[in-house]
This record gives structure tokens, C-alpha cells and sequence, in this order.
């Protein structure tokens, strides 16, 4: 494979990983051929304030950088703003809590399948089709769960939910790797995380208050507004950002070949585990921590939200440490490396504490240890996908749904384990986070191999250029629109 300096985008003759399927490129005509793209600059180097740039246009691209927030917000905001109502699911539909559990497992296997088949026809009919057809589908069923008579159904139900919801998450990501490369990306990762990272501070702050005037139901009928919404946004504000050149014609058996190819890659497949793995010790968390906070130290609802809230704000923080300061002076391979450190000490002192070692372990030492875990995925999550995604630059929405479906499979499976042993002990959540990390750690050393490959660092990212063909009129505008709503944001 041919290696590509960091930071750019592959030259037309570069190698994509073996078994991606690039599209043929056309074969330019006379007039066009001399429309390339001028050397310039990385897009972090652009200057939002250019007056060259008219305030309408930053105003459109900054709101598209927000939509791209919005969706890739989907994921906690069907999860956190539910999870205060756990318990009282429990009480009202007579269910034990493992049962009710599995409503957060239906939700995130529906959101890996969902963005296995999603993302290949992303490749295939651009990123706006596929995305409009799945946020329709996700007001649909988001309405269904809050009229759901039983447990049974609103299983059911929230699988729909979240293969649909599945939309939002991978084509989210294609449009980035469309748009931008190396440390570029990286960046831009930071900032979704920055405004993806509100969801779940707001989301059990919401759900919390919603609960002292209705119940569980009213909960699924705001995120059916909040998904009404976001589909008005997709229509009037996103642009296509995939032309029909750069698209791929066959069907199931070259998405399955691309598939193949993908995970043939052997750095390609440790990208992904890391990030699976690392999202399963995060998720854990998110299924544990309403019966533990509540059930085992006594919370109230509210009190449980604005731990959540905390850890949210720090998952934002390391997020924009990451992107702003680390990014570029720190290289990708080694702020993974310290993110999986800290997660694994941080697991280890759950453990610790949970396990009774150290006798009864108040609700205080427990948040913090929970702070720190939360925070430090933020150095391994969007480093995880960039390193990924930059192994396939011909098939960016197989490669996301692959990196997608093999976190959120890896975290449905953790999710139903973390309350194996009852609702009276946290061992298995610290147990489960323990082996996650550990796992991602295993394959960040042993798959990925740092230290062998090429580094993103910004000493060399600053003199690189993106040298490319010149899209289509509309997909060139629609690529500076969002690339300008990037340095904005």
C-alpha cells in the first residue's frame, strides 16, 4: 500500500486499502482538464474572518457544521435523555431490570446494523438520500415507542429506532472523510465531539425535568420533535458532498468485497477494535450508572443527571484539548496511546472500589474515577476513527459503518453484562470497563503497531497541500461551505 503524508488527501494515483473498489476515475475533457485545485494550505490554516468570504456563507457553513453535529448527537440523545426513566420503565411496565436493559440494547444494535447497510449505500446514491430516508423512519418509530403497551414492544420498537438512527451516526462521518484528511480531520472530529458532547449533558437534564411532569412516554415524544427538527435542518441546510464520479455502481457483492478489503487491512481492523472496545467501557457506564447512582447510593433522578452532566462537560473539555492543543504537536498513535492509560487506571480504581476492598466507598471517590474515564475517551474515540478512516479514502461510508457497527455491537453485547450480578453491586460495570480497555489496549499494540507507520504530526501537516480534481460546480461549493463551517466551529 502506498503511504500518503499525513494531513492530505490522496493523490489520484495512490493505492486505497486492497479490496476497497475505488471508482473509476472519467477521463477528462479538453476544457476541464486544466481545473485543478491550487496548491493551498490545510483548512485549519484558513482565516474564517477573510472578507473574501461573504457572512452569509460563513452563517450557512457554520449552521452545517451544527446539523453534522446534530446527527452525530442521535446516539445519546435516544440513550441519556431515557436513562433517569430506567427505573420507573421498570415500575410501570412490571419488567425486571435486566428486561428493561435490553431497550438500551435493542436501540444500539439496531444503530450497528443500521450503519452496516446504510453506510455502503451511502457509497452508492450519496450521503443526502440515504440520510433523509432514515430520519424519517427514526420520527416514526421514536412516536411508536412512546405509545408502546409493553416491554415487548418497545424492544421492538427501539430497534427500529435505532436502525434508522443509524443514518445520522455513519453518514455523519463519510461527510467528514469527504471533506477532509489527517489532522484536518482529526480537528473536526473534536469539534462534532464538542457539539455532540452537549447531548448528553442536556439530554438527562431533560429527561430528568420531564419526568416531574409526565412520565417515560413524554421522554420519546420530545425526542420525536427533536428528530422532526433535525430532518427540516438535513433538508434545507446540508448539501451533497459525494458526486456521482466518486460513486460507487455495483451492489451487494462489491460492498461485501469492499468490506473484505477493509478488514484485510490489518491497521485498518486495530483502528477499529480500539474504538469498539474503548466505546464498550464508555457504554457500560451509561447502562450501569442509573442503578448504581440511584439504587446503590441513593441519588435522586436529579442528582444522577447532573453527575452525568459533569462527566459530560469533561468528555467536552478533553475533546477540545485533544483537537486544539494536542492534535499536531502530540502524534495521533500517542495521544491513543495516553487515552487508553488513563482509562485503564481509571477502570482499575472502579474495580478497586466497587469490589469492597477498601471498605464502603462513598458516591465522591466513585465520580471521580468516573471522571476520568469519561474524559480520557475523548483521546482515544476521535483519534481511533481518523487513523481509520484515513485507511480508505475510496470507500469512507463502508469504512464508517464499519467502525460504527463494530462499536455499537461490541457495546450492546456489554450493555446486558453489567447487571448480571443484580442491581446491588457495581463490580460488573467496573469488571466489564476493566476487560474493555484491556482489549482495546491489546489491539492498539499488537494490530496498529505505533511507531511503525506513518505519524500525524502538524510539523509535517503544516506543509502539506490538498492537490485534487475539481469536483462539480454544486459539490465544490457545498465542500467550502462545510470546510469554512469547520474553521468557524
Amino acid at each position: 500500500m502506498v503511504e500518503r503524508a499525513p494531513g492530505t488527501r490522496q493523490p489520484a494515483d495512490a493505492s486505497p486499502v486492497p479490496g476497497t473498489n475505488p471508482p473509476p476515475v472519467p477521463t477528462p475533457t479538453p476544457a476541464p482538464a486544466a481545473a485543478t485545485v491550487p496548491p493551498a494550505r490545510a483548512p485549519e490554516a484558513a482565516d474564517p474572518a477573510d472578507p473574501a468570504i461573504p457572512a452569509s456563507a460563513r452563517r450557512t457553513s457554520l449552521l452545517t457544521t451544527l446539523v453534522l453535529g446534530g446527527l452525530t448527537a442521535v446516539p445519546p440523545l435516544s440513550m441519556d435523555m431515557y436513562l433517569p426513566a430506567l427505573p420507573k420503565v421498570t415500575d410501570a411496565l412490571g419488567s425486571p431490570a435486566a428486561t428493561v436493559q435490553l431497550t438500551l440494547t435493542a436501540c444500539l444494535t439496531g444503530m450497528a446494523l443500521g450503519q452496516l447497510v446504510v453506510g455502503p449505500l451511502s457509497d452508492r446514491f450519496g450521503r443526502r438520500r440515504p440520510l433523509l430516508v432514515g430520519l424519517v423512519i427514526y420520527v416514526l418509530a421514536t412516536a411508536a415507542c412512546a405509545i408502546a403497551p409493553g416491554t415487548a414492544l418497545l424492544i421492538v420498537f427501539r430497534l427500529i429506532q435505532g436502525l434508522a438512527g443509524a443514518a445520522g451516526i455513519v453518514i455523519a462521518r463519510a461527510v467528514v472523510r469527504d471533506l477532509y484528511d489527517g489532522l484536518a480531520m482529526a480537528r473536526f472530529f473534536s469539534t462534532l465531539m464538542l457539539i455532540s458532547g452537549v447531548a448528553p449533558i442536556v439530554a438527562p437534564l431533560i429527561g430528568g425535568q420531564i419526568l416531574r411532569f409526565t412520565d417515560w412516554r413524554g421522554i420519546f415524544l420530545v425526542l420525536t420533535v427533536v428528530g422532526t427538527l433535525l430532518t427540516l435542518l438535513v433538508v434545507r441546510r446540508l448539501p451533497e458532498t459525494l458526486p456521482p464520479e466518486r460513486r460507487h455502481t455495483g451492489g451487494t457483492r462489491e460492498a461485501l468485497a469492499t468490506m473484505r478489503g477493509l478488514l484485510g487491512d490489518r491497521v485498518f481492523t486495530g483502528h477499529v477494535l480500539v474504538g469498539g472496545f474503548t466505546f464498550a467501557a464508555l457504554f457500560a457506564y451509561v447502562s450501569a450508572s442509573p442503578f448504581v447512582v440511584q439504587e446503590i447510593y441513593g441519588a435522586s433522578p436529579q442528582v444522577f443527571s447532573l453527575l452525568f452532566g459533569v462527566n459530560s462537560v469533561g468528555l467536552i473539555i478533553m475533546g477540545q484539548v485533544n483537537g486544539r492543543l494536542l492534535v499536531g504537536r502530540v502524534s495521533l498513535e500517542r495521544a491513543t496511546a495516553v487515552g487508553l492509560s488513563l482509562i485503564t487506571a481509571a477502570a482499575v480504581a472502579l474495580l478497586v472500589m466497587t469490589s469492597g476492598v477498601l471498605g464502603r466507598v462513598g458516591l465522591v471517590p466513585l465520580a471521580v474515577a468516573l471522571f476520568v474515564l469519561m474524559s480520557s475517551m475523548s483521546l482515544v474515540m476521535p483519534n481511533a476513527q481518523t487513523l481509520g478512516l484515513q485507511r480508505a479514502p475510496h470507500a469512507a461510508g463502508s469504512a464508517s459503518a464499519l467502525i460504527g457497527t463494530s462499536s455499537f455491537l461490541i457495546g450492546a453485547i456489554a450493555s446486558p453484562l453489567v447487571g448480571i450480578a443484580g442491581e446491588d453491586t457495581a463490580v460488573p460495570m467496573a469488571l466489564v470497563q476493566l476487560v474493555s480497555v484491556l482489549v482495546a489496549g491489546a489491539a492498539y499494540v499488537f494490530l496498529c503497531r505505533p511507531g511503525t507507520g506513518t505519524k500525524a504530526t502538524l510539523t509535517a501537516a503544516r506543509h502539506d497541500v490538498t492537490t485534487t480534481a475539481l469536483p462539480a460546480p454544486a459539490t465544490e461549493a457545498a465542500g467550502a461551505a462545510c470546510r469554512e463551517g469547520a474553521d468557524e466551529g
